[in-house]
């Protein structure tokens, strides 16, 4: 009886293990089955992908190195022909169009990021080129026979551009006639410099005119100094965290030349600026409404006056020189308008200054175009000494940022307690005589200035 057991017990046992063996081959296969279909899915799609491979290439082959004429066929032909599949093509990347006017892109640090894509800046802002010096520097390795390609983080907008792209020729005479009269005095533009501007002046130097100009406008506490190399124009006024800036560029900047940089952008800019808020034309839409004037000839015309008042010579070579580089450079390219200026001006360092004032905001300068708001200095100079012997310039001053035109308008708005001028400005018969000496100095006499 027992070795029947053990028999019968061996048996289910040998049962178990077969069934046990289909179980786990059954679930093999099933596994294999199912990695072969991917590979069978995978090798498909490889196959399929080589396919459109080889039809791209051959569209490109026929379209580029195989005479059309040549593979005509008949109708039969046609028909026996495999259909090639239609494949789209991408658009031209920058690196398909011709590389002779592509620039170097922005470096990676001056890529603006997804939250700065839509943040705007002062226009003089926006148009300074990122790329100036190394742009400086290819156009002077080029003998000056180079183009510029500038690029620029937030570039200005186009409607703004095209609006401050208008050149006018009206004082074309008058900005000649003032250079040719200095380079009859002085020989050369060069001369002139040195001559007039007296020594060029290192940061500690132009620091300590600075501050000694501040203590004498009691200012020391109300505007901050930025002594810098990079912005383009020699000075200007901004607001960092809500307290005014001054921004001086310390290349090149003679001595006698400070003290006028600040009359210009404190003793005119900012105390007009200052003035302006305590009175309701400080807001745009009540400006608008009034019909007031643009201030910008009068406010740059006069600050331009006062740059050059107390100078040993006068000379309004800057104001004439801006105003017919801008019109020049509507028509030129950059490195024609370069060629243009020597005719005034023999140092490049100068010529160049003079052109990318004209030309920034272009990203191409080998064509013609030009950023003309450097006409206004000229414009409203010659309108003030045109007027000088009837204009309150106390009112001028005190009442903000207003056109010369509007003072008989706002007078009766006055209210000049709390407003100030510019200590310069405080013997109005010395001032006076100053702006006629400015008229002779520059040939202006009354009949030239008629005709303005």
């Amino acid at each position: 009886m027992p070795v029947m057991l053990e028999k019968r017990h061996k048996v289910c046992n040998r049962q178990k293990n077969a069934e046990n063996t289909k179980r786990t081959v059954s679930s093999t296969g099933a596994l294999n089955g199912k990695s072969n279909g991917k590979r069978n899915k995978k090798s498909q799609k490889y196959k399929l992908r080589k396919h459109y491979v080889s039809m791209t290439s051959i569209i490109q082959l026929e379209s580029e190195d195989i005479n059309l004429n040549s593979l005509k066929r008949t109708d039969s032909d046609r028909s026996m022909c495999t259909k090639l599949p239609v494949l789209h093509t991408r658009s031209p990347t920058p690196l398909s169009l011709p590389p002779s006017r592509l620039a170097n892109p922005l470096p990676q640090h001056l890529i603006p990021g997804a939250h700065e894509r839509r943040k705007k800046l002062p226009i003089l802002s926006a148009i300074k080129p990122e790329n100036e010096r190394s742009e400086r520097e290819r156009f002077m390795r080029a003998n000056y026979n180079y183009n510029p390609l500038f690029l620029y983080r937030f570039p200005a907008d186009l409607d703004i551009l095209e609006r401050m792209g208008k050149p006018s020729d009206k004082y074309m005479t008058q900005a000649i006639l003032i250079m040719e009269n200095a380079i009859d005095n002085y020989g050369t533009y060069e001369k002139f410099e040195e001559e007039t501007g007296g020594k060029i002046l290192g940061r500690s130097q132009i620091m300590a005119i600075i501050q000694q100009y501040l203590r004498r406008e009691n200012l020391e506490r109300e505007i901050g100094v930025n002594l810098s190399e990079e912005i383009l124009s020699r000075g200007s006024m901004t607001r960092v965290r809500g307290k005014a800036m001054l921004n001086v560029r310390i290349i090149n900047l003679r001595e006698n030349w400070v003290e006028g940089l600040l009359r210009h952008e404190i003793g005119t800019h900012y105390l007009r600026t200052c003035n302006n808020k305590e009175y309701p034309w400080n807001n745009w839409k009540i400006r608008k409404d009034m019909g007031l004037m643009n201030f910008n000839p009068t406010e740059e015309g006069l600050a331009s006056l006062h740059s050059v008042l107390f100078r040993k010579d006068p000379c309004l070579w800057r104001a004439a020189l801006l105003y017919y580089t801008a019109y020049k450079a509507a028509f030129l390219s950059f490195k024609e308008l370069f060629r243009d200026l020597g005719r005034f001006v023999s140092d490049p360092n100068v010529r160049w200054d003079y052109c990318i004032r004209a030309k920034r905001g272009q990203k191409d300068t080998s064509m013609s175009g030009a950023f003309c708001k450097d006409q206004v200095y000229l414009e409203g100079a010659l309108q003030i000494l045109k007027h000088r012997k009837i204009l309150d310039f106390h009112l001028l001053v005190r009442l903000g940022k207003i056109a010369f035109e509007d003072i008989n308008m706002l007078k009766d708005y006055t209210d000049v307690k709390n407003t100030r001028i510019p200590f310069f400005m405080e013997d109005l018969n010395t001032y006076h005589k100053l702006l006629d000496r400015i008229a002779e100095a520059n040939a202006l006499t009354d009949d030239v200035l008629r005709e303005v």
